[in-house]
Order: C-alpha cells, then structure tokens, then sequence
C-alpha cells in the first residue's frame, strides 16, 4: 500500500523536499499518506481536525504546502481554508467525491518509471520527516520541523528507558497533528514493529482498551482522570464489591505512600496489598483492558501527582512524562523501577538538561528540532549558538536530581504583594479535590488575591446527581453546588495562604478541545480565556 500510495503522490507532482498537507481522522488512511510521502522525500504535515479555516490556510501557506490530501469530513473547511487563504493548493480526496481529485485516480496515473526503492534509499537523517505545528495556545502555530534521525534518536533513547515487548500492542486514538502521538504510537510502531490499532475518535478508547488489551498506553492525563472517575463511582456504594474495592485501593495508596517518602513497606501491610491486588485490583485493570500494560505514560499537560499515585496503588506501571514538539516529544521521564510522583524523573540518555539562572529547563540533544519553518528569527531566539533550546517551562530538582516542572515562564502568577506561584499546581489541586471538576483556571497575576473558573465535567456531575445532562441546570444543583464548595475547601488545604482561592465561579459552559478555551492537546489557552470571561473574573474582585 505504501509503494502505490507513493507512486500517487508522485502523480500529483509531489518530489523530494516537497511539503504535503494531511487532514484525517486517526486512522489507517493517515498512516499510508504518512509513511508513503516520506519514502519519497516529501515532508507530511498533519493539520489538527479542530482549528479554524484561518488557521488552516496560515499553516498552508507558511509550510509552502500545493497539496493537501483530506477524508471527506474534513474537505468543507479546507475549502473555507481556500476561501480565506492567499495560496493556492490541490485539494484531494481520500473518499470517492469531493475535492479537486481523487486519491485513487492519483495512484492509478503513478508514473511507470516511478523507482520507488531508489526514492526512499535517497532519504537522509538530516531531511525532515515531518514539520508538526503547536496547538498556538499563544498567537499562530509555530512549525517545528524534526529530521528523520532526531526521530530515530529520540525513539532509541526511549526504548532504553521502557524496553521494547515484541510485536507488543498499542491504541493510537490522539490526532496525529500531536507530536506525542506520532511518536509514541506511529513511529514508535514502525521503528519497533509494533501492532498498532486506531480509533477514530477518544470517545471509543474504553472499547478499545477492553477489545485491544494493549502493552503500552499513552495520554494526556484526561483519559486517566475518566478512568479513575469511572472506579470511584462503581465503588461508591454500600454493596461488599464497592466497600471491597474501597479497601484495595487504601491499602494500594497505603504502600505506594510509603515508598514514594523512602519508607519500608511492613511485611503484613505488603501481604495484604499482595492478596488485594491478586482479588480485587488486576481485575479491576482486566476490566478496563489495562492489566497486560508494560508502560501507561502521561504528559502533554499538568498531571496531579495523585492522580499517578491511584494508578499506581493499583498496580499500573504509570510514568509521567514531560517534553515537547522541539525535543520529538519527549525530555524526562520517569523510570519504571524508580517513580517519583511530583516529578517527571530524569533527562532521556543523550539529552543534556540543566537549569538556568531563573529556573528555566534548557536542553541540548542531537535529536532537538531542526528550528522552526521559515522563522529563522524565532529559531535563534529559542535555541542559543551554543546549542540549548531554551524550552520556556520553569523547573527545579529534588534532592536525587529528578526533574519537576513548575510552570510556563509566561504563566507564573506573581501577586500584587510580589509572591511568585504557579497556576497549574494551584489547578492540579483543585482538580484533584474532586472529579467533579473537569477544567480549573487560576487568575491572580498582579491581583491581591487568587480567583477561579471553574468548569464541570458533565459526565460526571450527571452521573452524580443521577438527572440532567445539561450544564446549564447543572452548575444550579445543590448537590454539585455543596460538592464544588466541598472541593475548593479541600484543595485550599493543600496550599499555602497566599497560594488559595479566595472566589470562584462555576461557569455553564463546556470547554472543548479545540475551542476558545483549550488547544486541540488540552492545553489551557490562558490568554483567550482571560478575554472571554474577563467581565467575569472582574466581578470576583469586586464582589
């Protein structure tokens, strides 16, 4: 399939260092597309389904794409794209209509002295195997552009940190505009020949972990948050199932507590989470579909540290992890024989890291990106002649050397009283306080105290109050009402005076990703949502 699908793209005039736009659900379309315009030195550009038409067509244009090859359900808004865009571009079609041409008839006009092996034998480490976009949760997306042996670098070194299961399997269910996911499942499954399942779209991932059974999982820790969530409620009751569920998991948190402060687990504490794990809690992985996992990673967003911790408690080797799109994703990570929650462990092998004078992570790896395209301005802005990429994430180190992020240098608060915090800490906790919060933003820069907005997840508040569904009734309920009052107390709790919320609102709104308030990786778009709400956030000071 790769070699015909290269041979079409070939017909439609695309040649080696050409840039190729592709806009699919996750699927095995986009993996033919993909692979085939690498093999023949062209640079595959994945656009996220989510942005907006004027997104589009400034991508297009800064990556100097002619084609773009599309399914059918994405075909309205590239022509919106077209609309608004001042390049002109193919339009192909994956499907049997639409768009300028079709992809089959494009690989049925493949040149007959098209020679593919030559094509992919003349394809160098040092040529781009893709450009990837960030989700611009500030200003336009930034192209950053990875060679093949960065990739090949990157997926090496972290092989040497998680092994390798032969033939192991893996769900691919991120767009595949998201660098991690490129990583992790697509190239990681080439690279390593591993069988790779798609879904569509993230809704399914629960069917397909329970009908995949994977060895390895990778998310943003919203799927793990779903998940927990989806424990706690079938061990809310007073049935014996649900107070012996309850009891398994103290004693997981229990042991995982201590060895997480270095202390020795004792011998009965041990037994008895040995017999809960054996009873109670590899079922309830084998009934998620997660019990044959070798490695459930996390990153791409803030990850409370409890949230790893529950996991962990029952027995799945979860690893948080911490990158970006200009290292190939991933930059630290935590080891499987030595997890430390709070932190994302130690650098990958062969990436320097250290701490700038202000706390800010630089990195310097031979499989750092190869700059930004076509912004060469921004490349030397962001990786210095001595070849640190300044990552703009503030972090410190423990006391054995483990890496902990603190926030975006951007987004530090620091208060009209000058007290630096960060946001996302004060988010994590607030999330953590309850499941009933699905999304938490924390303003207070230049303010005498901090303020929330707080957003429902509706799934399960719903399921909470066993009646409606809409949000806007919802947010009204006493019940989540004395709830969400409840969770802000205790996260309060765990944060220092200057650090608490003194007000919130629970706004009746659902953020998306996507959407005015969060990027297609769920990344908070702090900006946008200071300007949508901000008649809002100024009520909470002068209430």
């Amino acid at each position: 399939m790769v070699r015909e699908y290269a041979g079409g793209l070939v017909a439609l005039g695309l040649r080696r260092g050409d840039t190729v736009a592709i806009m699919t659900a996750n699927g095995p379309a986009f993996r033919f597309v993909d692979t085939a315009a690498v093999h023949i030195g062209a640079i595959p550009i994945s656009i996220y389904a989510t942005l907006p038409p004027h997104d589009i067509a400034w991508i297009l244009e800064n990556a100097d794409v002619s084609v773009v090859i599309a399914e059918a359900d994405f075909l309205p808004v590239l022509e919106q794209a077209r609309s608004v865009g001042a390049r002109p571009f193919s339009l192909v079609s994956l499907a049997d209509t639409g768009g300028d041409r079709r992809m089959a008839d494009a690989i049925a006009d493949a040149p007959h002295d098209f020679d593919f092996d030559a094509a992919w034998r003349a394809v160098r480490p040092e040529d781009p195997v893709t450009v990837s976009y960030t989700s611009g949760t500030t200003g336009n997306p930034k192209g950053v552009v990875l060679s093949n042996g960065a990739v090949l670098g990157s997926l090496d070194a972290l092989d040497q940190v998680t092994g390798t299961v032969e033939g192991g399997r893996v769900i691919s269910f991120l767009p595949m505009a998201h660098v991690a996911e490129r990583m992790f499942s697509h190239y990681r499954g080439i690279r390593y020949g591993l069988t790779l399942t798609s879904c569509p779209h993230p809704s399914l991932v629960p069917q397909y972990l329970t009908d995949v059974r994977p060895h390895y999982v990778f998310s943003p820790p919203r799927l793990f948050e779903k998940l927990r969530s989806a424990i706690e409620a079938r061990s809310a009751g007073a049935e014996p199932a649900a107070v012996a569920t309850r009891e398994a998991i103290a004693t997981g948190l229990e042991v995982i507590e201590l060895q997480q402060t270095g202390q020795p687990v004792p011998t009965e504490l041990s037994d008895r989470y040995h017999h809960a794990r054996e009873q109670v809690l590899t079922p309830i992985l084998a009934k998620l579909g997660l019990d044959q996992v070798e490695v459930a990673l996390t990153g791409s967003a803030p990850v409370p540290p409890g949230l790893v911790r529950f996991f962990l408690a029952l027995g799945l080797p979860a690893l948080e992890a911490w990158g970006m799109s200009e290292c190939t994703a991933f930059g630290s990570i935590n080891r499987l024989d030595d997890v430390r929650t709070g932190t994302v462990g130690y650098p990958l092998p062969g990436l320097e890291l250290r701490l700038d004078e202000d706390g800010e992570i630089l990195l310097r790896s031979p499989f750092l990106m190869s700059g930004y395209l076509n912004q060469p301005e921004l490349t030397a802005e962001t990786i210095d002649s001595d070849g640190w990429l300044h990552t703009g994430d503030i972090g410190s180190h423990d006391a054995d050397g483990r890496l902990q992020i603190i926030d975006r240098k951007k987004e530090l608060i620091i208060s009209a009283f000058g007290k630096n915090m960060s946001p996302s800490n004060i988010e994590a906790k607030l999330k953590e306080a309850s499941p009933l919060v699905g999304q938490a933003v924390v303003i207070g820069d230049s303010r005498p105290y901090n303020v929330a907005l707080l957003v429902l997840d509706v799934e399960v508040a719903a399921s909470t109050v066993g009646g409606p569904t809409r949000v806007e009734e919802l947010v009204g309920h006493p019940e989540i009402v004395a709830a969400i009052d409840a969770a802000v107390e205790a996260a309060n709790e765990r944060l220092a005076r200057v650090e608490q919320v003194k007000r919130y609102v629970l706004l009746p709104d659902e953020w998306l990703p996507g959407g005015d308030e969060l990027s297609p990786t769920m990344k908070l778009k702090r900006r946008p949502i200071s300007d949508k709400y901000a008649e809002t956030i100024e009520s909470l000071y002068s209430a």
